[in-house]
């Protein structure tokens, strides 16, 4: 597996996850606080977490299929920029696990002596 696909799938985890917190501190912040302002701001942070989750949902599918995972797991990733902070945790998860098997695009295998 290419870097890049860890890369962005690593990238929209982080934006998801962070746009997912914010959102929920504007819903709270609308109608628990009722403070002045917090529905434009609930508004402007759902779209932007609505269209970024579609394109995190792209990456990590791709990043699921490349790595053969299993439906269930797979759900599991997918859903995770859903449940505010559990994108960061699902991401560190799958950091760890797939790292190692990442190839670096720079590094070529060495060349074997005919």
């Amino acid at each position: 597996m290419k870097s890049s696909v860890l890369t962005r799938y690593r990238v929209m985890a982080y934006v998801t996850g962070v746009l997912l917190i914010a959102l929920t501190l504007g819903v709270i912040a609308k109608y628990v606080l009722d403070i002045n302002g917090a529905g434009t701001f609930t508004t402007a942070v759902g779209f932007a977490h609505g269209w970024l989750y579609v394109v995190y949902l792209i990456f990590a599918f791709d990043l699921c299929s490349k790595a053969k995972w299993p439906i269930g797991r797979m759900a599991w990733v997918l859903l995770a920029g859903t449940v505010p902070t559990a994108a960061f945790f699902v991401e560190r998860r799958v950091t760890r696990e797939l790292a190692p098997k990442v190839v670096h695009q720079g590094a070529a295998e060495p060349a074997k002596a005919a």
